[in-house]
């Protein structure tokens, strides 16, 4: 919301957020915005704001005349503040003002605590009577009547605080002024009475009495109350309970000292001691081993009461107990007098009437129902009594302030510096140090450490008890044993509760606590290994969103909402218990196979189509229950409706593991082609024939597409022409199927061809709203505009197909983008951004474990390095694609481009003789493919490699007819070798001799060409 603040408490003040005032101008706006105030957040009608402001004098047109005073309001505060009109509303039928900073507000909340600190904070607040520049005007008055009386209040309880924490003398001064001008208000006469009596003006004291007695019975024929009677008697008796408390009773406690630091709590600290004053009752709830009551002892022993803070454990109850009450007595040290006939919850309201402590009550879990009864009544009964409780489920109390206390924090990964900025890894290495000597933080030990933070969910308790183990096991040894945690993790420690000394009696103490019903329940959602959505917990346990919210109430199960939609998750060792306690385990996960089978068909047809992303998303987000799955009853039905998914994923080898499983015919069928395109992507050698075979099971299917794209790389372009589907079923495939002959344009030089497929492709995919479709269109227009020349227009093609693919994570084309991004610099001689953009891409495809992207990132660093002169290294990576390239049973499309760069690196190394036989190999490659284009540059390496410079000049002249006529211009880099071939020919050929045979050449073929050497 805007940041104007407003004030009341005073003469109404606006400001802004850093504190310059606003000026309201005008007595009829000021006055409107009291109005508004005094009703924010509340619709007042233009009938009722008029009345207000003009009573029986309202102008000719009032209407006219409230909306230019709303104007005018809405001016000022948009002068001071832009966009602060907004925060005047027009609503039928007047008008809003929505504000959440008013000093009433800050007021209201200071005056619900009950330590000194926030009650004098609260009386700083006013600046005068409130809303005293129109305190006479009607629309005011009740509401400044209220706020004079509540100031009274506070100023009531501010006294009894500081007369409770012995501040009588100052209380007894405070109080004579404000006495004076409320002289009876009987409250607060008492308090003076108690201040006075304590400060040893006991004859004060008794004159004051004397004096309301007589107001009383003068003006109003009244005696004073009996409490206030009860006060005066006590005061002639001089009652011992009225003295001053000595210094030593004012604070008391029973709270254990600490006998380690609490670890990775800072925040958790900051915030709840903040939080303890201003709410009476705040109950910590998290699961068994959280650290809930570390945590409350710690916050309370830092809080101020006036009567000290008591720490009440109910662990020793039975559970359903209802002597909750006896407990929290025999804490206090209160003790039953013989004869008396009232309950311990009587007894304990009566002892703690006039006291202000603070009640630690800690593990109310199994005894929920006493607890939250007696809470309640104290919370009404007992205005001086705050509660701080630890549950593994809210009391469920109308004022409760749940504070969830999560998981220490654990570290991403093994980087040193990130598992020592982890309060897990923090804590676990501590209480290992203290049972180890020698155990410390470092290289080796980091990533056992993040690991094991990691496994045991950041659980304190858990990580306590792993380092119990480090000295006999190694922290190593400690995260191998991990999936028999609950015999490994126990501890000796004598004086801990039974409870706490294995990790299966942590949770054994909740599951215990459970109806039957909710235990199956828990344990069903264990087969969940990442959590799950509501409707998937529904459908796979058989069960309601009541069940589920009392298992999140009991902290066994936490509600993630972190997300898109929300999650239901277990911890790790809670929900290896409930695995061990699932009884119908085989039936549970066919549900969840089928459940998550069924997802992933519905998801197949969103990723091609205008909610790609948001399956995507999906699909990542439910990546482990769809791995699960699989595990227990998927199959080659749930391996087939993922292949597409896996694929834009970059995830082949998975893919190509899940795809192994056998299935009936149909799936057989289906996932045929999906086999053989995935073994194509990484690379693998498949004979033609059972290509065909595989996309001849399902010809006119998506997979039968892939399967044939796939071969391109292999270099058998017939193939590929003769198994892609000719008549597609749909929109995407025929988009799909425009995007390979657009590849394979590109390879043959065909830019018409090229042109037109890229072209309509990227319509069709835009159409059908599929960013990966586009993508993948797009990569090859900007293929084309590269052959022309039109650098700058590729490369901004390309970028932002780089942020495409970016935001949709598809990591293996990232890497294509990057790839083309950096042969596009080569191009255009900035080899430092090349070679960077080239090692990007390199890093990622081997992250990513893409054989196609590998080599193009590995082309474009070999081309970098030739480029910048650096070339051993660039032998030694085009060297590495040339044996990779040779070693297809069809030549890979980029091998003739490679040899050429080989050449070239070679000859310019100092060996013209290796670098020509590079350079026709390369010619013969790009011939026996029927690929003119490919021809020109080994043209051109010839002439730099070959010994005769007449042979030179003609190889050039034939270059460069052939680059006219395919239409590819050289690039400024390849320029750059041609330059540098000619000025030498130049040189020796004298210029005239040169431009003869220069023209010689290009009336030569390239076949005729190269026959000159």
């Amino acid at each position: 919301m805007t940041a104007v603040q407003f004030g009341v408490l005073g003469p109404l003040a606006v400001t802004t957020d850093v504190g310059e005032p606003v000026v309201v101008p005008g007595t009829k706006v000021r006055a409107l915005l009291a109005d508004l105030l005094a009703n924010r957040n509340q619709v007042v009608s233009a009938d009722r704001l008029i009345d207000d402001l003009w009573g029986d004098d309202a102008p000719a047109n009032p209407t006219g005349a409230l909306q230019v005073r709303i104007s005018q309001l809405r001016k000022a505060l948009n002068d001071a503040e832009p966009g602060a009109r907004e925060l005047v509303e027009s609503r039928p039928p007047g008008y809003l003002l929505r504000v959440d900073a008013v000093d009433v507000d800050r007021f209201d909340e200071l005056a619900r605590c009950a330590d000194v600190d926030r009650l004098t904070e609260a009386l700083a607040l006013w600046r005068g009577e409130a809303y005293a520049d129109v305190a006479d005007a009607e629309f005011v008055r009740a509401e400044a009547a209220r706020l004079a009386e509540q100031r009274l209040v506070v100023q009531e309880r501010l006294a009894q605080a500081r007369l409770a924490r012995g501040e009588h003398d100052l209380v007894a001064a405070d109080l004579a002024e404000l006495v004076a001008r409320h002289p009876l208000r009987e409250g607060l006469r008492a308090v003076q009475l108690r201040a006075l009596y304590a400060a040893g003006r006991q004859s004060e004291a008794l004159e004051s009495y004397a004096e309301l007695r007589a107001r009383l019975a003068e003006e109003l024929g009244l005696d004073p109350g009996p409490e206030l009677v009860a006060l005066h008697r006590r005061i002639l008796e001089q009652d011992a309970g009225l003295n001053a408390p000595p210094k030593a009773s004012i604070v008391r406690g029973n709270l254990p000292a600490p006998l380690d630091e609490l670890i990775g709590r800072d925040e958790a600290l900051a915030e709840l001691r903040a939080l303890l004053p201003r709410q009476r009752l705040v109950t910590l709830v998290g699961p068994g081993g959280v650290g809930k009551t570390r945590l409350a002892t710690e916050t309370a022993r830092a809080a101020s009461y006036p009567d000290g803070v008591r720490l009440v454990e109910l662990a020793p109850l039975p559970a359903g107990d209802a002597r909750v009450a006896e407990q929290v007595l025999a804490a206090l040290g209160a003790h039953e007098a013989a004869g008396t006939t009232q309950s311990p919850a009587d007894r304990l309201v009566t002892a703690l009437r006039h006291r202000q402590l603070l009640l630690v009550l800690d593990n109310c879990e199994h005894v929920i129902e006493p607890v939250a009864e007696l809470v309640a009544r104290l919370l009404r009964d007992v205005p001086g009594v705050s509660v701080l409780a630890t549950s593994r489920e809210p009391l469920g109390l109308t004022g409760e302030r749940l504070w969830e206390v999560p998981p220490l924090p654990v570290p991403d990964d093994g980087d040193l510096d990130a598992v020592r900025r982890s309060a897990a890894a923090r804590l676990f290495v501590a209480r290992a140090a203290a049972q180890q000597r020698g155990f410390r933080l470092d290289g080796p030990t980091a990533t056992a450490v993040a690991q094991l933070c990691r496994r045991l969910d950041g659980l304190p308790l858990a990580l306590e008890l792993a380092a119990t183990r480090v000295r006999a096991l190694g922290v190593r040894g400690v995260v191998d044993r991990l999936d028999d945690r609950f015999r490994l993790l126990t501890s000796a420690q004598r004086d801990v509760p039974p409870r706490q000394r294995t990790l299966t009696a942590v949770i054994g103490w909740s599951w215990d606590l459970l109806d039957e019903s909710d235990r199956v329940v828990l344990a069903q959602l264990a087969v969940f290994p990442d959590g799950c959505t509501p409707e998937a917990a529904e459908e796979v346990c058989r069960t309601d969103l009541d069940a589920l919210a009392r298992l999140v109430d009991r902290s066994l199960v936490v509600l993630d909402d972190s997300g898109a939609a929300p999650r239901y998750r277990l911890l790790e060792s809670v929900a290896a218990f409930c695995l061990d306690r699932l009884s119908d385990a085989d039936e549970v996960r066919r549900r969840h196979a089928s459940y998550y089978t069924e997802l992933a068909e519905r998801a197949d047809p969103g990723l091609r189509g205008a909610d790609q992303q948001r399956w995507l998303a999906l699909l990542d987000t439910e990546l482990a229950n769809l791995r699960s799955a699989l595990a227990h009853g998927g199959g080659l039905r749930l391996a087939v409706a993922l292949s597409w998914y896996w694929f834009l994923r970059g995830r082949l080898t998975e893919a190509r593991r899940a795809l192994a499983v056998p299935g009936d015919a149909e799936q057989e069928a289906r996932a045929a082609p999906w086999r053989v395109g995935f073994a194509l992507s990484q690379g693998e050698v498949i004979a033609p024939d059972d290509v065909r075979d595989a996309v001849a099971a399902d010809p006119d299917s998506h997979a039968a597409w892939f399967a044939a794209n796939a071969v391109i790389e292999h270099g058998d372009l017939a193939l590929v022409s003769e198994l892609l589907p000719t008549a597609a079923t749909d929109p995407w495939t025929e988009a799909a199927v425009l995007t390979s002959l657009a590849h394979i344009a590109h390879a043959n030089g065909d830019q018409a061809t090229l042109e037109r497929t890229a072209t309509r492709s990227a319509a069709l995919f835009a159409d059908l709203g599929d960013r990966w479709g586009r993508l993948r269109a797009t990569e090859w227009v900007g293929g084309l505009a590269d052959m022309r020349g039109e650098h700058e227009r590729a490369a901004a093609l390309h970028r932002e197909g780089l942020r495409w693919a970016e935001e949709l994570a598809l990591w293996p084309q990232v890497c294509a983008e990057l790839s083309w991004l950096a042969w596009l610099a080569v191009q255009t001689r900035d080899y430092a951004q090349g070679r960077e953009l080239a090692e990007r891409a390199y890093d990622l495809a081997v992250e990513q474990g893409s054989p196609g992207a590998l080599i193009f990132a590995q082309m474009s660093l070999g081309l970098a390095a030739r480029r910048d002169g650096k070339l051993d290294l660039a032998v030694t990576h085009l060297s590495r694609l040339a044996d990779l390239g040779r070693g297809e049973s069809q030549s890979a499309l980029y091998l003739p481009m490679v040899l050429v760069e080989l050449g070239y690196a070679v000859e310019q190394g100092g060996d013209p003789d290796a670098a020509l036989a590079l350079h026709i190999e390369a010619f013969e490659v790009a011939e026996a493919m029927a690929t003119m284009r490919d021809a020109v540059g080994p043209l051109e390496g010839m002439a730099a490699a070959v010994r005769s410079p007449e042979v030179a000049a003609r190889l050039l002249g034939a270059a460069a007819a052939a680059r006219i006529a395919t239409r590819s211009p050289a690039a400024p880099a390849e320029r750059d070798d041609t330059d540098r071939v000619t000025a030498r020919l130049r040189a020796e050929l004298g210029l005239e001799r040169f431009d003869a045979l220069l023209a010689e050449g290009a009336r030569l073929s390239p076949g005729e060409a190269r026959a000159q050497l």
